[in-house]
């Protein structure tokens, strides 16, 4: 049997999960759209737009990790927002020895720049790791005054997988997706800030961010994104 190459393969999978989710009108699926529609042609065009629409908005990439089975990378859903308080709370970098913060920090308001009212400015994207419907991961940036923040025209990252997905590649491919988000939208440059001690910063450089500013304690990165800027 022939094998199929990376890419030939995540087509394939995404081709099955578009079809298994009615992202493809098939012969079956347009008939069940008219009978459930009355084959009223307007209802018809209505709901065929409002499949297209689900499309645009949802980003599908499919990948394979070692130790899982296949999982999904996609955009978050409407409905989703209120996760990333859980992810910024598993994104928050304790030291070894050190005892974790109570989960009510998320609500200082340096953290909430990274949540409140997601989704509706410029700059706001979010990719998450999908395991058959339990998401295990997020990835998302917003142009905001955080501690990562360059300039008004950069967004910032935020990243974070639960423990127990950890050091597969997921986060990786998380933010490999991203970067191509943001570069398909024209972005110059993207930035995060990293503590020093953070074992993530190994991470951000293969994926192309490097320092950019640092205190004490803390980096500031970027990765440049056009071209003309790297």
């Amino acid at each position: 049997m022939k094998q199929l190459k990376n890419r030939e393969h995540e087509s394939y999978q995404q081709y099955l999960y578009n079809k298994a989710h009615g992202y493809i009108l098939t012969p079956d699926a347009l008939r069940q759209i008219c009978s459930a529609n009355n084959n009223d042609p307007e209802q018809i065009g209505r709901q065929i737009l409002e499949v297209m629409h689900r499309l645009d908005r949802e980003r599908i990439i499919h990948m394979t990790s070692d130790r899982h089975e296949h999982y999904v990378i996609r955009t978050l859903r409407d409905g989703e927002t209120a996760l990333l308080k859980d992810f910024l709370y598993e994104a928050i970098f304790v030291p070894e020895g050190t005892e974790p913060p109570e989960r009510n920090i998320v609500e200082k308001p340096e953290l909430r720049v990274y949540t409140d009212d997601f989704g509706i400015r410029r700059g706001d994207n979010c990719l998450v790791a999908d395991f058959c419907g339990k998401i295990v991961g997020a990835v998302w940036t917003r142009i905001m005054n955080d501690y990562g923040h360059i300039d008004d025209e950069t967004p910032s990252f935020a990243i974070s997988l639960h423990k127990e997905y950890r050091g597969h590649g997921i986060g990786s491919q998380m933010m490999v997706k991203m970067l191509e988000l943001l570069r398909c939208q024209g972005y110059r440059r993207a930035s995060l800030a990293v503590q020093k001690a953070n074992y993530a910063l190994k991470m951000y450089k293969k994926v192309g961010f490097r320092a950019f500013d640092e205190n004490d304690q803390e980096y500031i990165m970027v990765c440049d994104l056009q071209e003309s800027d790297r």
